[in-house]
Protein backbone atom coordinates (compact mmCIF):
# COMPACT_ATOMS: atom_id res chain seq x y z
CA UNK A 1 0.00 0.00 0.00
CA UNK A 2 1.39 3.25 -1.00
CA UNK A 3 2.05 6.07 1.87
CA UNK A 4 -0.20 8.09 0.08
CA UNK A 5 -3.41 5.77 0.41
CA UNK A 6 -1.95 4.85 4.03
CA UNK A 7 -2.20 8.15 5.04
CA UNK A 8 -5.99 8.85 3.44
CA UNK A 9 -7.21 5.98 5.27
CA UNK A 10 -5.55 7.12 8.46
CA UNK A 11 -7.40 10.11 8.30
CA UNK A 12 -10.31 8.67 6.92
CA UNK A 13 -10.76 10.98 4.28
CA UNK A 14 -13.01 9.98 1.00
CA UNK A 15 -10.61 11.07 -1.95
CA UNK A 16 -11.46 14.58 -3.20
CA UNK A 17 -11.53 15.60 0.67
CA UNK A 18 -8.01 14.14 1.48
CA UNK A 19 -6.74 16.16 -2.11
CA UNK A 20 -8.16 18.95 -0.72
CA UNK A 21 -6.24 18.88 2.54
CA UNK A 22 -3.34 17.94 0.85
CA UNK A 23 -4.01 21.28 -0.66
CA UNK A 24 -5.13 23.03 2.05
CA UNK A 25 -1.57 22.08 3.61
CA UNK A 26 0.60 22.78 0.71
CA UNK A 27 -1.33 26.54 0.14
CA UNK A 28 -1.27 26.94 4.10
CA UNK A 29 2.74 26.40 3.94
CA UNK A 30 3.55 28.50 0.88
CA UNK A 31 1.35 31.66 2.65
CA UNK A 32 2.73 31.33 6.01
CA UNK A 33 6.64 31.34 4.20
CA UNK A 34 5.81 34.54 2.01
CA UNK A 35 3.92 35.85 5.39
CA UNK A 36 7.42 35.22 7.82
CA UNK A 37 9.78 36.66 4.54
CA UNK A 38 7.68 39.92 4.12
CA UNK A 39 7.42 40.65 7.49
CA UNK A 40 11.29 40.10 8.63
CA UNK A 41 12.25 41.99 5.30
CA UNK A 42 10.62 44.95 7.53
CA UNK A 43 12.67 44.08 10.54
CA UNK A 44 16.31 42.88 9.02
CA UNK A 45 18.14 44.53 5.85
CA UNK A 46 19.91 41.66 5.02
CA UNK A 47 19.25 38.01 5.87
CA UNK A 48 22.03 37.63 8.28
CA UNK A 49 22.63 34.90 10.82
CA UNK A 50 19.85 36.43 13.36
CA UNK A 51 17.07 36.78 10.22
CA UNK A 52 17.49 32.66 9.76
CA UNK A 53 17.71 32.62 13.59
CA UNK A 54 14.39 34.07 13.95
CA UNK A 55 12.77 33.00 10.66
CA UNK A 56 11.85 29.13 11.78
CA UNK A 57 10.37 30.61 15.17
CA UNK A 58 7.93 33.05 13.38
CA UNK A 59 7.46 30.33 10.87
CA UNK A 60 6.07 28.16 13.55
CA UNK A 61 3.80 30.43 14.49
CA UNK A 62 2.09 31.72 11.27
CA UNK A 63 1.75 28.49 10.15
CA UNK A 64 -1.10 27.14 12.05
CA UNK A 65 -3.51 30.62 10.96
CA UNK A 66 -2.27 30.72 7.69
CA UNK A 67 -3.68 27.10 7.20
CA UNK A 68 -6.78 27.75 9.07
CA UNK A 69 -7.40 30.71 6.93
CA UNK A 70 -6.41 29.01 3.21
CA UNK A 71 -9.19 25.73 4.96
CA UNK A 72 -12.00 28.41 4.72
CA UNK A 73 -11.29 28.48 1.36
CA UNK A 74 -11.18 25.03 0.22
CA UNK A 75 -13.37 24.50 2.57
CA UNK A 76 -12.04 22.05 5.42
CA UNK A 77 -11.76 24.31 7.84
CA UNK A 78 -13.41 21.36 10.41
CA UNK A 79 -10.95 19.11 9.23
CA UNK A 80 -7.77 21.49 10.52
CA UNK A 81 -9.82 22.64 13.73
CA UNK A 82 -9.51 19.05 14.82
CA UNK A 83 -6.00 18.44 13.26
CA UNK A 84 -4.32 21.43 14.72
CA UNK A 85 -5.80 20.79 18.32
CA UNK A 86 -4.85 17.48 18.06
CA UNK A 87 -1.25 18.08 16.99
CA UNK A 88 -1.47 21.24 20.01
CA UNK A 89 -2.60 18.88 22.64
CA UNK A 90 0.14 16.25 22.07
CA UNK A 91 2.74 18.98 22.12
CA UNK A 92 1.43 19.97 25.60
CA UNK A 93 1.14 16.52 26.60
CA UNK A 94 4.56 15.99 25.70
CA UNK A 95 5.82 19.11 27.59
CA UNK A 96 3.58 18.68 30.63
CA UNK A 97 5.42 14.75 30.41
CA UNK A 98 9.17 16.06 30.49
CA UNK A 99 8.74 18.37 33.27
CA UNK A 100 7.14 15.51 35.23
CA UNK A 101 3.88 16.95 36.06
CA UNK A 102 1.98 15.20 38.70
CA UNK A 103 -1.85 16.55 38.15
CA UNK A 104 -4.72 14.54 37.53
CA UNK A 105 -2.87 11.25 39.24
CA UNK A 106 -5.39 8.20 39.36
CA UNK A 107 -5.95 5.36 41.31
CA UNK A 108 -2.60 3.46 40.49
CA UNK A 109 -0.46 6.84 40.39
CA UNK A 110 -0.24 7.01 36.88
CA UNK A 111 -1.91 9.91 34.78
CA UNK A 112 -5.55 10.16 34.78
CA UNK A 113 -6.27 10.69 31.06
CA UNK A 114 -8.69 8.54 30.65
CA UNK A 115 -9.30 5.87 27.69
CA UNK A 116 -12.10 7.51 25.38
CA UNK A 117 -14.60 5.06 24.31
CA UNK A 118 -17.57 5.89 21.91
CA UNK A 119 -20.38 3.80 21.74
CA UNK A 120 -22.64 3.21 18.64
CA UNK A 121 -26.32 2.42 18.93
CA UNK A 122 -29.37 2.41 16.96
CA UNK A 123 -32.00 1.47 19.51
CA UNK A 124 -33.57 2.26 23.02
CA UNK A 125 -30.07 1.87 24.15
CA UNK A 126 -30.16 -1.08 27.03
CA UNK A 127 -26.76 -2.54 26.64
CA UNK A 128 -25.04 1.49 26.21
CA UNK A 129 -26.77 2.16 29.50
CA UNK A 130 -25.42 -0.59 31.54
CA UNK A 131 -21.46 -0.05 30.00
CA UNK A 132 -21.96 3.67 30.67
CA UNK A 133 -22.98 3.10 34.56
CA UNK A 134 -20.37 0.11 34.56
CA UNK A 135 -17.54 2.73 33.93
CA UNK A 136 -18.71 5.93 35.95
CA UNK A 137 -16.10 7.20 38.62
CA UNK A 138 -14.52 4.05 38.25
CA UNK A 139 -10.41 3.49 37.95
CA UNK A 140 -9.06 0.18 36.48
CA UNK A 141 -7.45 -1.68 39.53
CA UNK A 142 -4.16 -3.38 39.50
CA UNK A 143 -5.81 -6.18 40.83
CA UNK A 144 -8.39 -6.36 37.50
CA UNK A 145 -5.13 -5.67 35.27
CA UNK A 146 -3.47 -8.96 36.97
CA UNK A 147 -6.49 -10.95 36.30
CA UNK A 148 -7.10 -13.34 33.44
CA UNK A 149 -6.51 -11.28 29.72
CA UNK A 150 -7.34 -11.11 26.09
CA UNK A 151 -5.37 -11.65 23.39
CA UNK A 152 -4.58 -8.17 21.51
CA UNK A 153 -5.44 -6.03 24.36
CA UNK A 154 -3.94 -2.93 25.60
CA UNK A 155 -2.53 -2.60 28.81
CA UNK A 156 -3.44 0.33 30.79
CA UNK A 157 -4.40 1.98 34.30
CA UNK A 158 -6.25 5.01 32.82
CA UNK A 159 -9.64 5.63 33.92
CA UNK A 160 -12.26 4.40 31.12
CA UNK A 161 -15.04 6.80 30.38
CA UNK A 162 -18.19 6.70 27.54
CA UNK A 163 -17.51 10.11 25.71
CA UNK A 164 -19.48 9.38 22.80
CA UNK A 165 -22.68 8.33 21.67
CA UNK A 166 -23.22 7.51 17.91
CA UNK A 167 -26.66 6.91 16.76
CA UNK A 168 -28.09 6.80 12.89
CA UNK A 169 -31.60 7.12 14.11
CA UNK A 170 -32.87 10.58 15.42
CA UNK A 171 -35.75 9.23 17.88
CA UNK A 172 -33.35 6.45 19.11
CA UNK A 173 -33.65 5.81 22.87
CA UNK A 174 -30.06 5.99 23.37
CA UNK A 175 -29.78 9.33 22.40
CA UNK A 176 -32.01 10.21 26.08
CA UNK A 177 -29.67 8.19 27.96
CA UNK A 178 -26.71 10.08 26.65
CA UNK A 179 -28.70 13.49 27.37
CA UNK A 180 -29.38 11.78 31.15
CA UNK A 181 -25.83 11.29 31.90
CA UNK A 182 -24.37 14.34 30.15
CA UNK A 183 -22.47 12.47 26.60
CA UNK A 184 -21.98 14.34 23.80
CA UNK A 185 -23.87 12.77 20.52
CA UNK A 186 -23.16 12.45 17.08
CA UNK A 187 -26.23 11.50 15.08
CA UNK A 188 -25.22 9.94 11.10
CA UNK A 189 -26.21 9.35 7.92
CA UNK A 190 -25.40 6.45 5.59
CA UNK A 191 -23.87 8.30 3.03
CA UNK A 192 -21.25 10.45 4.86
CA UNK A 193 -20.58 6.83 6.87
CA UNK A 194 -20.59 4.82 4.26
CA UNK A 195 -17.59 7.35 2.81
CA UNK A 196 -15.42 8.76 5.25
CA UNK A 197 -16.63 6.46 8.11
CA UNK A 198 -17.07 9.79 10.73
CA UNK A 199 -13.19 9.18 11.28
CA UNK A 200 -12.28 12.84 11.82
CA UNK A 201 -15.23 13.41 13.98
CA UNK A 202 -13.93 10.54 16.06
CA UNK A 203 -10.35 11.95 16.31
CA UNK A 204 -11.51 15.26 17.17
CA UNK A 205 -13.37 13.56 20.30
CA UNK A 206 -10.15 11.83 21.28
CA UNK A 207 -12.03 8.68 20.74
CA UNK A 208 -9.81 5.33 21.50
CA UNK A 209 -11.85 2.99 21.59
CA UNK A 210 -15.55 1.72 19.88
CA UNK A 211 -18.46 -0.41 21.09
CA UNK A 212 -21.13 -1.51 18.93
CA UNK A 213 -24.01 -1.71 20.78
CA UNK A 214 -27.30 -2.81 18.39
CA UNK A 215 -25.86 -0.51 15.71
CA UNK A 216 -27.63 -1.60 12.59
CA UNK A 217 -25.16 -0.57 9.55
CA UNK A 218 -22.10 -2.55 8.40
CA UNK A 219 -19.06 -0.16 9.40
CA UNK A 220 -16.79 0.58 6.63
CA UNK A 221 -13.39 -0.18 5.97
CA UNK A 222 -11.88 3.41 6.12
CA UNK A 223 -13.38 2.95 9.84
CA UNK A 224 -12.19 -0.33 10.57
CA UNK A 225 -8.75 0.74 9.45
CA UNK A 226 -8.54 3.64 11.17
CA UNK A 227 -9.25 1.92 14.76
CA UNK A 228 -7.57 -1.69 13.77
CA UNK A 229 -8.16 -4.05 16.91
CA UNK A 230 -10.30 -1.11 18.82
CA UNK A 231 -14.07 -2.11 17.41
CA UNK A 232 -16.34 -4.54 19.32
CA UNK A 233 -19.38 -5.87 18.46
CA UNK A 234 -21.92 -7.87 20.84
CA UNK A 235 -24.02 -10.34 18.75
CA UNK A 236 -27.29 -11.81 20.33
CA UNK A 237 -26.27 -15.34 18.75
CA UNK A 238 -23.44 -17.80 19.03
CA UNK A 239 -21.42 -17.32 16.65
CA UNK A 240 -20.68 -18.47 13.65
CA UNK A 241 -24.47 -19.21 13.87
CA UNK A 242 -26.84 -17.03 13.11
CA UNK A 243 -24.90 -14.01 11.68
CA UNK A 244 -24.80 -12.07 8.90
CA UNK A 245 -26.33 -9.17 7.43
CA UNK A 246 -30.69 -9.17 8.30
CA UNK A 247 -29.16 -11.30 11.50
CA UNK A 248 -29.87 -8.77 14.56
CA UNK A 249 -32.64 -8.70 17.28
CA UNK A 250 -35.65 -10.68 17.08
CA UNK A 251 -34.83 -12.06 13.41
CA UNK A 252 -31.60 -13.91 15.41
CA UNK A 253 -33.83 -15.44 18.02
CA UNK A 254 -36.82 -16.33 16.08
CA UNK A 255 -34.48 -18.26 13.79
CA UNK A 256 -33.00 -19.81 16.87
CA UNK A 257 -36.04 -21.51 17.66
CA UNK A 258 -36.85 -22.60 14.55
CA UNK A 259 -34.28 -24.52 14.17
CA UNK A 260 -35.03 -26.02 17.55
CA UNK A 261 -31.75 -25.44 19.18
CA UNK A 262 -31.17 -26.16 22.74
CA UNK A 263 -28.84 -23.37 23.09
CA UNK A 264 -28.39 -19.97 22.08
CA UNK A 265 -26.18 -17.17 23.83
CA UNK A 266 -24.32 -14.18 23.33
CA UNK A 267 -20.75 -13.66 20.99
CA UNK A 268 -18.53 -10.23 21.47
CA UNK A 269 -15.80 -10.02 18.19
CA UNK A 270 -13.50 -7.92 16.83
CA UNK A 271 -15.22 -5.73 14.12
CA UNK A 272 -13.77 -6.43 10.23
CA UNK A 273 -15.68 -5.29 7.85
CA UNK A 274 -17.75 -8.14 6.91
CA UNK A 275 -20.93 -8.70 9.15
CA UNK A 276 -20.16 -10.72 12.46
CA UNK A 277 -17.05 -11.98 10.76
CA UNK A 278 -14.18 -10.92 13.33
CA UNK A 279 -12.09 -12.67 15.46
CA UNK A 280 -14.41 -14.08 18.59
CA UNK A 281 -13.24 -12.51 21.77
CA UNK A 282 -15.92 -13.99 24.56
CA UNK A 283 -18.63 -16.27 24.32
CA UNK A 284 -21.65 -16.72 26.85
CA UNK A 285 -24.35 -19.49 26.65
CA UNK A 286 -28.21 -20.01 28.18
CA UNK A 287 -30.50 -22.82 27.70
CA UNK A 288 -33.32 -22.83 25.52
CA UNK A 289 -36.12 -24.46 27.32
CA UNK A 290 -38.95 -26.26 26.05
CA UNK A 291 -41.74 -23.68 24.92
CA UNK A 292 -39.66 -21.03 25.28
CA UNK A 293 -40.61 -17.83 22.84
CA UNK A 294 -38.40 -15.83 20.76
CA UNK A 295 -39.31 -13.04 23.60
CA UNK A 296 -38.11 -15.53 26.36
CA UNK A 297 -35.23 -15.97 24.87
CA UNK A 298 -34.54 -11.90 23.96
CA UNK A 299 -34.65 -11.52 27.71
CA UNK A 300 -32.25 -14.33 28.42
CA UNK A 301 -30.16 -12.79 26.06
CA UNK A 302 -30.26 -9.83 27.37
CA UNK A 303 -28.97 -10.86 30.91
CA UNK A 304 -26.33 -11.97 29.32
CA UNK A 305 -25.54 -8.90 27.84
CA UNK A 306 -25.97 -7.08 30.07
CA UNK A 307 -23.59 -9.14 32.68
CA UNK A 308 -20.84 -9.77 30.43
CA UNK A 309 -19.82 -6.66 27.73
CA UNK A 310 -18.76 -3.82 30.00
CA UNK A 311 -16.48 -6.56 32.17
CA UNK A 312 -15.34 -7.67 28.66
CA UNK A 313 -14.72 -4.64 27.35
CA UNK A 314 -12.82 -3.38 30.25
CA UNK A 315 -10.50 -6.43 30.43
CA UNK A 316 -9.70 -5.60 26.54
CA UNK A 317 -8.81 -1.98 27.51
CA UNK A 318 -6.42 -2.76 30.99
CA UNK A 319 -4.84 -6.29 29.37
Amino acid sequence: MSGIKKLQEKWGLAPVQFWLVILTFALGGSLSGRLCSFLLKMVFSEKNWAFWLVYPIILTILWPFSVLFVSLLTGQFRFFKGYLGRVGAKLVGGLGAGVGSSSSVGASGSGATPIHVAIFASGAGSNARKIIEYFENQYVSEFAASKNTIPNATISTRPIKVSLIVCNVPTAGVLEIAKEKGIPTLLINKTEFASSGYVESLKNADIDFIVLAGFLWKVPEVLVNAFPKAIVNIHPALLPNYGGKGMYGSRVHEAVIAAGESKSGITIHWVDANYDEGDIIFQAECTIESGDTPEVLAQKIHALEHQHFAPVIEKLLIG
